[in-house]
Parts: C-alpha cells; structure tokens; sequence
C-alpha cells in the first residue's frame, strides 16, 4: 500500500523514546533478509525487540521504528517479543501482529487480519490463514492513520497465544 493509493499526506516519523529509535546496533543486513525473517532469537521485551529493530539496515530500520513508535503510543499495556525472526506486538495475553524487515521491505502483518477493516491487502506465504497485511518499502508506503486503525482493531479480539 503506497501513499499513492491511499491518497494520504506525507508521513513523518515520530519521535517516540520509548520506542526502537534510541537503541543502537549493527547496520548490516541480517543474512537471512533475503526474501524470509531474520535469524534474530526469540526473546520477550522490549529491549530484544529494539535491538532487532536497530539491527536492520535502511529504509527497513526507519519503517520498523515507526511502526514500533505508533504501536507505543496507540496501545496501552503494550507487549512485545521476538518470535520467528520478527518483533511481535500484543496487549494482554495474546499477540496481535507482527513487524518484520525483509530485504527490500517491511511485513507488517496482523493475526486475524481478515476481520479488520479494510481488509489489508497482503495474504501472507507461511503464516495463518487469517493473516493479511502490508508490504512496506519505504516510509513514504506507512499510513499512520490507516495502522493506527488496523492495531487497534486487531487488540480488540483476542490475539495468537490468549490463554482460554
């Protein structure tokens, strides 16, 4: 999804100090970035989810961060991890979607994707079968409001992992 498409204005990137912004890491493209998830290991918090984020080279750092920022400042009790490569983003006690940078962009990609609306448009190789999202090459492609939306509604159904 582009700026194109969704007619929206230019996005900016906030400034958020809780967010992936302020830690920093290796610039390198991570090996695996070549079309699948990083080999970053599983680990619950925040801090393992900044330093995945610093991890990624340009444009995808920038994308990620922003994500991460808008998550940080729309979900209260925001959680985060490191699974399969990816950060993941939950409140309570499930995950809700996931932020991951690959080698020529940004998967952002919600659980029960296909109840949210709109819609969003990517139907992911790999991942459930209610998952959809986007593909994000450069900042430009993020719609904050149209994230904004898509996370809280995906925080309002219980999430990947919600103890029953």
């Amino acid at each position: 999804m582009t700026s194109r498409e969704t007619g929206k204005k230019e996005a900016h990137k906030p400034a958020d100090t809780g967010s992936a912004a302020h830690v920093d890491a290796a610039t390198t493209l991570p090996a695996a970035m070549t079309g699948r998830a990083s080999p970053a290991k599983a680990a619950v918090g925040n801090e393992p989810v900044f330093a995945y984020i610093a991890s990624l080279p340009q444009p995808q750092r920038g994308i990620a961060e922003t994500v991460d920022a808008l998550a940080a400042r729309t979900l209260p009790d925001l959680r985060r991890s490191v699974k399969w490569g990816m950060s993941y983003y939950g409140v309570g006690d499930g995950w809700c979607f996931s932020c991951g940078g690959f080698a020529r962009h940004v998967k952002l990609m919600f659980v029960n994707g296909d109840a949210l609306e709109p819609v969003p448009p990517v139907t992911p190789v790999g991942m459930g079968k209610s998952t959809r999202g986007v593909e994000l090459e450069s900042i430009d492609d993020v719609d904050e409001l149209q994230i904004v939306a898509w996370m809280r509604q995906a925080t309002s159904v219980p999430g990947v992992g919600k103890k029953r």
